[in-house]
């Protein structure tokens, strides 16, 4: 009898530990109910349509971001969990493995990939800037030397407004408070990723700002996943392959941006 209980006492320890490895290495997902397709944990800042926002009705997560990693998911054979979380919030949860994934028009920087990995670029995008509808003084890069100019934290666009000289840069926690700002007067131009400032403007009906004729970068946005967290990786990567070949990719980016992606983006 002492033996049988020591022999499943062993058998219950070995379980353990391989069940432990399998976590310290932060598996592609996190496991669902026996039966079920593992789960990835995704974290966006759900204030960057058309990138990702929430439905004011449903409460559910929408925008480009949020279908292209469903439909990651769906060839590669797991299910996806939103939460929304603030900018400059999502590499920290990446390293606390808190998440898995982070997708928000994030731009592929070095100064990113010291803390963690990017897929292949997803979107081609820029840095533009949004003025007061009124504001014709901003009309190129250097016409925003001396001003008010706000971004929201820890974007490319903080990036670039702190390389313009004399600016006196407004960091706010998300984009729209941002956007506020400039149509109240507090700011004289914000920047940010061209798309956004785009949407923004369009949908929103407003017409107290407008898009000014300035694009200052051109930028490759990537999926972050930790950094040597290969497995996950490598599954975003053959995920992002398949839908570009299967044709979803293409209808996905003329949902959103009303437009064919660019052929160098389907490469």
């Amino acid at each position: 009898m002492r033996k049988t209980i020591l022999l499943m006492l062993t058998i219950v320890f070995a379980a353990a530990a391989v069940f432990s490895g399998c976590a310290n290495d932060q598996q592609a997902a996190s496991s669902g109910e026996q039966g079920q397709r593992p789960v990835l944990k995704v974290g966006m800042d759900a204030s960057y349509p058309p990138f990702g926002a929430q439905d004011s009705a449903s409460n559910d997560y929408v925008g480009f971001d949020v279908d292209i990693i469903k439909a990651i998911g769906e060839v590669e054979g797991f299910d996806v969990s939103i939460s929304n979380r603030a900018f400059d919030g999502l590499i920290p949860a990446l390293q606390s493995k808190d998440i898995d994934v982070a997708i928000n028009d994030i731009t592929i920087t070095d100064e990113r990939k010291k803390n963690v990995d990017f897929t292949e670029r997803y979107y081609i995008a820029g840095l533009g800037v949004v003025v007061k509808a009124d504001n014709d003084t901003i009309k190129t890069a250097k016409d925003l030397e001396g001003k008010k100019i706000g971004v929201s934290i820890g974007s490319t666009g903080e990036e670039a407004a702190r390389k313009v000289p004399g600016a006196d840069v407004r960091v706010f926690n998300a984009i729209n408070e941002a956007f506020l700002e400039v149509q109240n007067g507090g700011v004289d131009a914000v920047i940010n990723d061209i798309p956004t400032n785009e949407y923004y403007v369009s949908h929103t009906n407003n017409k107290n700002v407008r898009v000014a004729e300035v694009a200052l970068t051109q930028e490759d946005l990537g999926i972050a996943v930790l950094k040597g967290n290969t497995e996950v990786l490598q599954k975003l990567n053959d995920g992002l392959a398949t839908i570009k070949k299967n044709g979803k990719f293409r209808e996905i980016y003329q949902k959103w941006f009303g437009k064919e992606p660019p052929q160098e983006l389907l490469q």
